[in-house]
């Protein structure tokens, strides 16, 4: 196929040939594969400036997105690659073949840097979902900024830079940059820009940013970043948010309550404990969904309210096809059993094929885990509504969860997002968690995004 860049693709392309260090922070469904593909390709076969790419991306982006993007376009016919993964002896293989570009999963960084052997010799390279880096403790990071300074050219590629606030951004620029704009130590970095906010005595759980510290962090990586969102450049259908509200009885909110309250809840055949308050949300919102896990592992049903709320929407849907989100294996089973007890079809979103029934309309039920399917899916062939069943804190997750329908080439004039909310619960607080976050992030992608002539 010919490639027929638009004017914002040529931009970031020209941004990239220009700049040795860029963040390329781009909305879903504007193309920042084959962006990046043929910003390589002219300065592999054109300019001669590097002669070895490796990228690293999620493993489903690896296998699908990168090799389905160089062999779709016609300008990208001569350009090698190979995918680096597997097993050991298939990830050397791969790493040993005679190719330009070395496409490798993040998980498996660390491993090339430190176990295989390898001479460390590419003098670029691509991270695709720079968010993925931002944990400076991570062992991806520490494996990557071992290598770091051996590169000519870095590329940090991303719709979500700051999906949980800002603090999220000194470990993916100091890939970028080894620590040129924001510094090189986390603690620097804190005590500039940010001061404690929610904290336990010398224990700080959180930090806020200081009085214009979002402007200056923006000025000092406006240098090297570009940023655009989807709904500037492309078509793109309108979203509709909405909530379904579902409300406990007495007795169901008594026992939510409960261990709101004490921490603990006394339950037939079992005892659930929350020993701190990450563990109280996760106990929290599995009550909210419907089901929580005791201490030995078994499941325990407190109500069906968001099944009932779930069987609504699939049967006013009237066919059409819904995907479900779900987090905890329990909500997934009992909505498998519900779906089974309705005679409705339904598959799980867990293999390439699954995919393809879901694109191709052979169900009018699918069922997704943000985790794994949330980044490189394209699904917006197989429908246009998405059921949030249980909501998830990370932004991220649920972002690139939504954006797999909302995306160029999304058929339907709208986008439907339903939020099934049980009422007076911690699904109220994650909702506006998660719109408090975005407006973080909506606020760093308009500080730096890119002004097209």
């Amino acid at each position: 196929m010919e490639f027929r860049p638009h004017a914002y693709q040529e931009y970031a392309i020209d941004y990239i040939k220009t700049h040795p260090v860029a963040a390329i922070l781009l909305g879903c469904g504007l193309g920042k594969t084959s962006i990046a593909l043929t910003a390589i390709d002219d300065m592999l076969h054109d300019s001669f400036e590097i002669r070895k790419v490796l990228v690293v991306a999620p493993i489903r982006v690896c296998t699908n997105s990168w090799p389905d993007e160089i062999r779709k376009w016609d300008h990208l016919s001569d350009l090698r690659f190979s995918v680096a993964v597997g097993t050991r002896e298939e990830r050397l293989a791969a790493l040993k073949a005679d190719a330009e570009v070395y496409i490798i999963n993040r998980e498996n960084l660390p491993w090339l840097v430190e176990q295989s052997g390898l001479p460390f010799d590419y003098d670029m390279c691509v991270l695709d979902e720079l968010s993925s880096f931002k944990n400076w403790q991570s062992k991806r990071f520490r494996a990557f900024m071992k290598v770091r300074p051996r590169l000519k050219r870095i590329v940090g590629m991303t719709g979500t830079p700051s999906g949980n606030g800002l603090m999220d951004l000194f470990a993916e620029y100091r890939c970028l940059d080894m620590g040129e704009r924001l510094g090189r130590f986390i603690g620097r970095y804190r005590a500039d820009y940010f001061v404690p906010d929610r904290r336990n005595g010398s224990i700080v759980y959180s930090y806020k940013p200081l009085p214009g510290a979002e402007d200056e962090i923006y000025r000092r990586i406006g240098d090297i970043t570009i940023s655009m969102k989807s709904t500037d450049f492309l078509d793109m259908p309108e979203l509709i948010e909405s909530e379904y509200t579902v409300t406990l009885d007495a007795a169901e909110r008594e026992k939510y309550d409960a261990m709101k309250k004490d921490l603990i809840l006394q339950i037939p055949g079992g005892e659930v404990t929350a020993a701190n308050a990450a563990s109280l949300s996760g106990k929290l919102s599995q009550m909210a969904n419907g089901a929580v896990y005791s201490d030995d592992g078994s499941v325990t049903a407190i109500h069906d309210r968001k099944l009932d709320a779930l069987e609504d929407i699939v049967e006013s849907a009237n066919g059409s096809p819904v995907l479900v989100a779900y987090w905890y294996r329990h909500d997934m089973e009992r909505i498998a059993d519900r779906l089974h007890k309705l005679r409705i079809p339904f598959g799980k979103l867990d293999r390439p094929e699954d995919i393809r029934s879901w694109n191709n309309g052979e169900y009018p039920v699918m069922l997704i885990h943000p985790a794994s399917a949330g980044h490189g899916l394209n699904l917006q062939n197989g429908g246009s509504t998405i059921v949030w069943f249980s909501i998830p804190w990370s932004l991220e997750l649920y972002t690139q969860t939504v954006d797999r329908l909302f995306r160029q080439g999304q058929k339907a004039k709208t986008v439907s997002v339903i939020h099934i909310i049980a009422k007076d619960t911690i699904d109220g607080r994650i909702v506006k968690a998660l719109k408090d976050k975005d407006g973080t992030q909506d606020a760093l992608i308009d500080a730096v995004k890119a002004v097209l002539e």
